[in-house]
C-alpha cells in the first residue's frame, strides 16, 4: 500500500534576517515553514521550505543529498548555487523565500541507484528523519509543524504541545514549540502504542512498538525518578512534556522534549539504569542551553558527570568510576591523537570520548570538590537560567563559576581546557619526626610535564584511623608537611582519585584498552598456518600493527611494543613462559592481558580460539570490554570478564618504625635449618668477602644433608660452560689445580678461593652435586656495555627466552646501587639493568633445569644477598618457572619484614688469609709480567722489579696468573718461595734471575 505523508509548517511573524538570532541572542529567532510529502513505498520525499527574509544578503543552507528543484522570492524565480552539500542563495528584497526540493531516504541495505544517504529513513517500518531532511539553515530557527499522516500513525517532533484532528480519513498533528532550535527532527510510525503519565506538571509519554510495550511502563517510572532528581539538583525541567521514543534505527539521541532510542537499544537492561538518565539530563544541558560547537562541546562531560558518574557514586562506586576515567585516558590517549578539551566537538573514537566525556567529567568533579555540593549545583542552576535557548561555550560556564564563587578560576579552566597533557605526581620518601606530642611527616611531591594548580587529597593512616587532608600543589617541586597525633603507618596521595592525573604503574592494571589503540603493537603469528585468527590478524594489520613471525621479533620489539599472541601453539608463549597468565577457564574464545615484563608501559594480550567461528563471533565485541584484563566468550556471548587488581592511590614509602625482636622467639641456626627442611629450594645469601657468611652457608648444607641425602648445591660463582669440570672435581676425577685452572676461577670470579674452599671440599667429600648457575662473564659484560640487542645470534641463544623486567622496586634498588658506583658513572643504566636481569634469570633457569631433571632432589643456592633480597633476583623468578617451595636465609641483613624468611647474625670469623706475593701482574701470550707493586710489597723488598717476567716459582712453570694463585694456595704465612724471572739487563739483553721471598 502506498502512503503519502504531508508535513505542513505554518507560522506568521515579522521577517528577521537569518543571522540576527544567533548573533544577538535576545532577538526573536527567524521562523521556518516546511511542507513535505513522503512517498513511503519509494522512500521519496518532496518538500517546500518557506522562510521570511529581508535585505541584500547571502543565505547558505546545508542540503547534503537533497535535490533542489526551484527557488523563488515572492513567487519570482531567483538564481541559486547548489553543490553536493550546500545551497547558496543571494536575496535582494524583502519577502518570502520558497525552496522546492526532493530527497530519497532508503533503509540501509536497500538497492541504491545513486549515492544517497542512509542516516535518515522513510519506509513502511517507520519514518526517522534526524539528519539533513530539509534545507537546513545556519543559526537558530523557530519551527512549528503540522503533520498530515494516514490514520493510525503517531508522530513526534520537538514540541511542548501536540494536538491532532481527523480530516477526510487522515490524521493531522500540530506541534507547538515556542523556542529557537538549531535543528528539527521528525519521527513517525503506524506501529506506535503510546503510554501516558505525569510527573508533577510535566506530561510523560512513551512511544513504543507494540512488541516492546511491556518496557514502556518501566521507562516511564524511571523517568519520573530522573526528573525529580534533576529538578532538585539544578532547577525545574525546562519543558511541559517529555517523551521516550523507540526508533527503527539504532539511535541514542536526545532532542528538546524527547529522547530517541533504537529498538535494540531499549531492550538492553542497563539503558534505564544509566543512558535514560543521561539523555534526560541533556534536556537541560544541550537541549535548553545549546552547545556552541565551534567553541567546544561542554555538555557531554557535564552530563556524563551528573548522570553516568553520579549513578555510580550513589552506589558507592564513585572512586572506581573516576579511576576508570584515568585508566581509559592512559590507555587510549596518546601523543598522536591527543587534543585540548576545548576542541572536543563529538565522540568519534575511544580517544575523543575519553577526552570529551571523561576528562571533562573530572574537571566537573574537581570544581565540585573545590566549591562544595551546594555552591556547585546552584551555579549550574543559575547557568541554565541565564543561558536557556541560546548557544553557550566553555567560557560561559567558566564565567558562571567565577562570578558565583567569587574566585578567579580562569587559570584552573585554562589548564584543563587548553593543555594537552595531564599532571603526573611522584612522591618522594617520607620522613617522620616526633613533634611535641605527635608526629610531623615531610615529603616531596613533584609534577612532571609542567605544573598544574591542584588541590591534592593526602590521606594519613595512623592508629587505625584515616584522615584526608587537602593540600595545594602548584609547582614542579613541592615539599609538604603533615601533622598527626599518632605515628603514621601509611600515607596515600589521591587515594580516591579526586584529581585528573596519570596513574603510577602500580595503579594501572593491564587491560584490553591498552593494546586496542596502541601505536606500537606487534602481533605474533601462530605456528600453525590455519585461518582461525585470519579476521583478527587482518583487523590489527589495518590498525597499523606489525605482523611478525616469532623469529623476526627482536629484543627492541620486546622493550618497545605491546604484543598480541594468537594461538595456543604460538612460539612466543615459550619466549614469555611463566610471565603471562595461563588460561584456565573454558570457552570458545579467550583474551587475557598481562603487563609486558620488558616494558611496564606496554602489555601482552593472549588470544585463543577453539575455531574460526568462535573467533569471528567474539572478536569484534572485545573493543567494548576495554576495562577488563580477561574475557571468555562462548558462541559470541560473554561468559567471564575480570580486571586485575591494582593499587589505590600513590602509596608513599615511610621510614619504617624501628623493628623489635621478641628475644624468647629468637631461633638458633639449627632451628632455622629444621624449619626449612621441607623446602625444595633454600637460598643462602652472602657478602662475598665475609667468612662468617660462608660458614653459615656450610652449616645449612651440612644440616640439610643430615636430613636428606638428595641435595645439590647451586653456586653463583661458577659459569655454565664449566659444569663438566665441576662434576669431575666433585667426583674425584681431577685434582684441585686442574679444577681451578679449567674453570678459570680466578679470572671469572676473582674472589679468594679460600672463601669457598670449605664448601667445595665438603661437597667433594660427600659427593654432593655442585651446579654452575651463572652465564659467561663475557656475555654479561657485553650486555652491560651495549645491551642485549648487541649480542650475536650465537650469544643470544644463551639468553633465557622469558626474562622478566617488571619488578619496579628491584629496578629502583639497582638504580641506587648503580648511582653509588663511580666506576659506572659513564655507563648506561638500562644496559646495566638488562645485565643484572640476565644474570638473575640465567641462574634461575639453571636451577630450574636441574630440579626438573631431578624431581627427587632439593637444592641449596649460594649467591650474593643482592640476588636474593625481597625475592627479586633469583627466588621469585625460579618460583615463576616451577612453583616449587623455597625459603631465603640472609646474614646481617636489615630487619625488613619482606627482605627474607630468616636473617642470621653470625659471630665474626677470621677466615684463612691467602698468602700473596704483593705484585701487580699482566698476562699476555702465556707470559706473566710484573706491572707494579702495592705499598710495603714483600716482592719488591726481595728485589723483583717492574717488567720482570715470572718464569718459575719453586720449579713450577708459570704461564698464567692462575698458575701463581693456584700454587700459593698450598702455602702459608712464613713459607719461603723461590721466584725465577726474566729481566732485561741491558739494551736488547735478557737474563734470568732468582729471588727468595718470605710470604
Amino acid at each position: 500500500m502506498r502512503y503519502i505523508c504531508f508535513v505542513i509548517a505554518l507560522l506568521t511573524m515579522c521577517p528577521v534576517a537569518l543571522s540576527d538570532a544567533s548573533d544577538n541572542p535576545g532577538l526573536i529567532a527567524p521562523e521556518y515553514t516546511l511542507s513535505v510529502a513522503c512517498d513511503i513505498r519509494h522512500s521519496l520525499m518532496r518538500g517546500q521550505a518557506r522562510i521570511a527574509v529581508s535585505g541584500d544578503r547571502e543565505l547558505v543552507f546545508n542540503v547534503s543529498h537533497l535535490s533542489i528543484q526551484d527557488v523563488t522570492i515572492n513567487g519570482k524565480k531567483i538564481a541559486f548555487a547548489n553543490n553536493r552539500d550546500t545551497l547558496s542563495i543571494r536575496t535582494r528584497e524583502e519577502g518570502m523565500l520558497e525552496i522546492l526540493y526532493e530527497g530519497i531516504f532508503r533503509p540501509s541495505g536497500a538497492a541504491q541507484e545513486r549515492d544517497e544517504i542512509i542516516d535518515d529513513v522513510i519506509s513502511e517500518q517507520g519514518i526517522s528523519l534526524t539528519g539533513i531532511w530539509y534545507p537546513r539553515p545556519e543559526g537558530l530557527m523557530t519551527y512549528r509543524l503540522t503533520a498530515l499522516l494516514p490514520a493510525g500513525y503517531e508522530a513526534i517532533s520537538e514540541a511542548e504541545i501536540i494536538s491532532s484532528t481527523m480530516k477526510a480519513g487522515m490524521k493531522e498533528l500540530t506541534f507547538l514549540f515556542n523556542h529557537p532550535l538549531d535543528h528539527l527532527t521528525f519521527i513517525a510510525s503506524n506501529r506506535y502504542k503510546v503510554l501516558r503519565d505525569k510527573a508533577g506538571a510535566v506530561d510523560l509519554y512513551a512511544y513504543f512498538f507494540e512488541e516492546d510495550l511491556g518496557l514502556a511502563k518501566q521507562y516511564i517510572e524511571r523517568t519520573k525518578g530522573y526528573l525529580d532528581l534533576y529538578n532538585k539538583m539544578i532547577g525545574p525541567y525546562p519543558y511541559r512534556r517529555f517523551s521516550i521514543v523507540e526508533n527503527i534505527l539504532p539511535t541514542g539521541y536526545s532532542m528538546p522534549t524527547f529522547t530517541l532510542l533504537g529498538r535494540d537499544v531499549v531492550k538492553l537492561p542497563f539503558i534505564v539504569e544509566t543512558s535514560l538518565g543521561h539523555e534526560i539530563l541533556h534536556q537541560w544541558f544541550g537541549n535548553s542551553v545549546y552547545i556552541d560547537y565551534e567553541k567546544g562541546n561542554w555538555a557531554e562531560g557535564l552530563t556524563t558527570y551528573l548522570a553516568d558518574y553520579l549513578y555510580e557514586e550513589q552506589k558507592g562506586k564513585g572512586t572506581d568510576y573516576r579511576k576508570q576515567i584515568m585508566i581509559d585516558y592512559q590507555s587510549y590517549v596518546t601523543n598522536d591523537n591527543v587534543f585540548p578539551l576545548r576542541e572536543f566537538r563529538e565522540r568519534t573514537d575511544f580517544s575523543s570520548k575519553t577526552i570529551g566525556y571523561g576528562k571533562a567529567a573530572m574537571l566537573c568533579h574537581m570544581l565540585r570538590k573545590e566549591l562544595g555540593d551546594d555552591r556547585f549545583y546552584k551555579i549550574l542552576g543559575d547557568f541554565v537560567k541565564k543561558n536557556s535557548f541560546r548557544k553557550a561555550a566553555w567560557s560561559d560556564l567558566a564565567s558562571a563559576f567565577e562570578s558565583a564563587s567569587g574566585a578567579d578560576l580562569k587559570d584552573i579552566f585554562t589548564q584543563w581546557l587548553d593543555r594537552t597533557i595531564i599532571p603526573e605526581l611522584r612522591a618522594g620518601r617520607a620522613v617522620v619526626r616526633q613533634k611535641a606530642e605527635g608526629y610531623e611527616t615531610s615529603f616531596s611531591l613533584t609534577q612532571t610535564g609542567g605544573p598544574f594548580d591542584l588541590t591534592v587529597p593526602i590521606t594519613v593512616y595512623a592508629a587505625g584511623n584515616r584522615e584526608t587532608i587537602p593540600r595545594k600543589v602548584d609547582k614542579m617541586d613541592n615539599t609538604l608537611t603533615l601533622y598527626s597525633r599518632d605515628l603514621p603507618e601509611k600515607i596515600v596521595i589521591d587515594e580516591d582519585y579526586d584529581v585528573m592525573r596519570r596513574l603510577s604503574r602500580e595503579e594501572f592494571p593491564p587491560v584490553i584498552a591498552r593494546f586496542i589503540d596502541d601505536k606500537r603493537v606487534v602481533l605474533g603469528l601462530p605456528a600453525s598456518k590455519n585461518t582461525v585468527y585470519e579476521k583478527i590478524i587482518d583487523a590489527f594489520n589495518k590498525k597499523g600493527a606489525a605482523i611478525k613471525e616469532t623469529t623476526a621479533i627482536t629484543d627492541a620489539d620486546l622493550r618497545n611494543s605491546s604484543f598480541i599472541i594468537t594461538g595456543d601453539d604460538n612460539p612466543l608463549l615459550e619466549r614469555f613462559r611463566g610471565l603471562i597468565r595461563k588460561d584456565t577457564a573454558s570457552g570458545g574464545f579467550t583474551v587475557s592481558v598481562t603487563e609486558n615484563p620488558f616494558n611496564p608501559d606496554k602489555v601482552i594480550a593472549r588470544i585463543s580460539a577453539e575455531s574460526k567461528q568462535e573467533a569471528d563471533a567474539a572478536f569484534s565485541k572485545i573493543f567494548h570490554y576495554g576495562k577488563y584484563s580477561r574475557l571468555v566468550f562462548s558462541g559470541g556471548k560473554n561468559k567471564l570478564k575480570e580486571t586485575d587488581p591494582s593499587k589505590r592511590g600513590l602509596i608513599m614509602e615511610l621510614e619504617a618504625e624501628a623493628p623489635a625482636v621478641h628475644l624468647p622467639d629468637v631461633k638458633s641456626l639449627s632451628q632455622v635449618i629444621d624449619n626449612v627442611r621441607d623446602k625444595r629450594i633454600v637460598y643462602v645469601g652472602e657478602e662475598h668477602t665475609n667468612y662468617a657468611h660462608h660458614a653459615v652457608q656450610l652449616e645449612v648444607i651440612k644440616g640439610l644433608l643430615g636430613k636428606d641425602r638428595k641435595i645439590a648445591i647451586g653456586m653463583e660463582m661458577f659459569q655454565i660452560p664449566y659444569q663438566a669440570v665441576l662434576d669431575d672435581y666433585v667426583s674425584g676425577a681431577i685434582d684441585r689445580k686442574t679444577f681451578l685452572k679449567k674453570t678459570e676461577y680466578f679470572n671469572r670470579w676473582r674472589f679468594d678461593y679460600e672463601l669457598y674452599q670449605p664448601i667445595i671440599d665438603f661437597a667433594r667429600e660427600n659427593r654432593i652435586p655442585v651446579i654452575a648457575l651463572n652465564i659467561e662473564r663475557e656475555i654479561v659484560d657485553l650486555v652491560s656495555k651495549n645491551g642485549i640487542d648487541a649480542l650475536t645470534a650465537d650469544l643470544k641463544a644463551k639468553v633465557p627466552p622469558d626474562m622478566d623486567f617488571s619488578d619496579e622496586q628491584y629496578r629502583e634498588r639497582l638504580k641506587k646501587v648503580f648511582s653509588e658506583h663511580t666506576s659506572l658513572k659513564d655507563s648506561n643504566f638500562d644496559f646495566f639493568f638488562e645485565s643484572q636481569i640476565l644474570w638473575d634469570e640465567t641462574m634461575s633457569q639453571s636451577a630450574d633445569r636441574y630440579l626438573s631433571a631431578h624431581s627427587d632432589s632439593r637444592m641449596v643456592i649460594l649467591a650474593g644477598s643482592g640476588h636474593l633480597m625481597f625475592g627479586s633476583g633469583i627466588p621469585k623468578r625460579t618460583f615463576r618457572r616451577n612453583g616449587l617451595s623455597y625459603a631465603v636465609i640472609l646474614s646481617d641483613a636489615d630487619l625488613d619484614k619482606e627482605v627474607a624468611d630468616y636473617v642470621v647474625f653470625p659471630r665474626h670469623i677470621e677466615g684463612a688469609k691467602p698468602v700473596r706475593m704483593m705484585v701487580l701482574l699482566n698476562e699476555e701470550k702465556e707470559k706473566v709480567t710484573i706491572t707494579g707493586f702495592p705499598e710495603n710489597s714483600i716482592s719488591k723488598k726481595a728485589g723483583l722489579e717492574e717488567k720482570d717476567v715470572i718464569l718459575f716459582i719453586d720449579n713450577v712453570s708459570i704461564t698464567s696468573i692462575d698458575d701463581i694463585k693456584i700454587y700459593l694456595l698450598e702455602k702459608k704465612k712464613g713459607d719461603t718461595i723461590r721466584v725465577k724471572v726474566l729481566r732485561k739487563t741491558g739494551v736488547e739483553k735478557e737474563g734470568q734471575m732468582e729471588f727468595e721471598i718470605v710470604l
